[in-house]
């Protein structure tokens, strides 16, 4: 297994993605969730063959990435959706709006867990439905669902729960029990759980990602999975994402939204993602030795040089959720890191009133973009030392 490098900054900066065009040349963007690494080859064979061949019409349908897709989940989680139960859109935050468009009536509510992903506020508003926070319990073990609050949620009238798994920021994989103990819930008292797993390719060993619609006959009840390849193989821009049902209730769903929810769906991103699932695999291991290795160089930069900083690495992905309290660096420590220290980090007042004090760094880049950050960071806790914390 080759670790894959990430790119230079000379390179990068030729991007014209958000991350390379949001910030001046002299600040490090480690803030949206983009990866630095150059693209895999058969992901790029597979659109540069679609243009070659001048195959840039509008997809015929979700048969070659469903089976593609059902096949990665088969070899990497042992989980076998059918095929036929897949459908396509342009993203995973297109596909959380239609299915909660299907199954929450005008003026329902859909619960959320902060801190979590900002758009999750807005997606149930799009949908003309209300958002209920049931806030993650932080415990000895770690970040975990509050079940007990999830439940109340739902006996008061919830219609939705939107789950991230795994979770964004915190890069927290939930257990099987506890998706179980959700399932249950769910089943009980009649609430959809759309489950957004875009980050599930992105798992560290020993840690094991448990997609939602195989641990019950609940889950697959009343849970739609969505998810894309976009996170794992950074392949954002290509537009296509998959949603996955596994009961009648469900597909009815599914099968109840306009034709235009697939149709929008890009041919490109639709070829780019069977070959990520089908080819893919040997840079994302690759992709995911460089990120363990700097996942662990984070914490250890960190411990040397901001100790005030607290830092759990993630279970999965590449952000990591950093607790800025300690330098007293206000509610919006994000905003001292770009100002004094020209490194965009995203606030954590965006992820719910839980991220006060707190900010998400990208550490999806190189370990010298990754070592500059924190020495920069670090100036500027020595220059506040001396007088008012910013």
């Amino acid at each position: 297994m080759t670790k894959i490098a990430a790119e230079p900054l000379s390179l990068l900066r030729a991007r014209t993605s958000y991350k390379w065009q949001t910030y001046p040349a002299d600040v490090l963007p480690l803030f949206v969730a983009e990866m630095d690494y150059p693209l895999a080859e058969p992901v790029q064979q597979a659109i540069i063959g679609r243009v070659l061949a001048s195959d840039t019409g509008y997809v015929a349908g979700p048969d070659p990435v469903a089976a593609a897709f059902t096949r990665y989940a088969g070899r990497t989680w042992d989980w076998n959706p059918d095929p036929g139960d897949v459908r396509i859109t342009t993203d995973v935050s297109v596909a959380i709006v239609e299915c909660l468009r299907q199954t929450v009536p005008v003026d329902g509510s859909v619960v959320i867990t902060p801190p979590v992903y900002p758009p999750f506020y807005e997606l149930p508003l799009e949908a003309e439905a209300s958002v209920v926070e049931v806030p993650l319990l932080l415990t000895g073990r770690g970040w975990q669902l509050d079940l007990p609050a999830v439940e109340r949620a739902f006996a008061r009238g919830a219609d939705a729960l939107l789950l991230c798994n795994p979770h964004n920021p915190l890069g927290m994989v939930h257990s099987a029990e506890t998706l179980r103990a959700l399932a249950d819930l769910s089943a009980r008292y009649g609430v959809a759980v759309i489950s957004d797993e875009i980050h599930a390719p992105l798992t560290y060993a020993p840690n094991t990602f448990t997609p939602y619609l195989s641990v019950s006959d609940n889950a697959r009840e009343f849970g739609i999975c969505v998810t894309a390849a976009s996170k794992g193989w950074n392949i954002a821009g290509t537009k296509c994402a998959v949603m996955v049902a596994s009961s009648a209730r469900t597909r009815l769903q599914l099968d109840s939204m306009p034709a235009e929810v697939s149709a929008r769906t890009s041919i490109l991103g639709l070829h780019a993602a069977v070959a990520a699932y089908d080819d893919g695999g040997p840079w994302l291991a690759g992709v995911l030795a460089s990120l363990t290795d700097n996942r662990r160089l984070l914490g250890e930069l960190l411990a040397a040089e901001l100790p005030e900083v607290t830092y759990h690495p993630p279970s999965a992905g590449y952000l990591a959720w950093l607790d800025f309290r300690g330098l007293g660096w206000g509610t919006d420590p994000a905003a001292v890191a770009l100002e004094q220290g020209r490194v965009a980090l995203e606030p954590g007042l965006k992820f719910g009133r839980l991220g006060a004090g707190f900010a998400r760094l990208n550490f999806a880049c190189s370990p010298e973009v990754l070592t500059e950050a924190v020495a920069r960071l670090a100036r500027v806790r020595e220059t506040s030392a001396g007088g008012d914390q910013p």
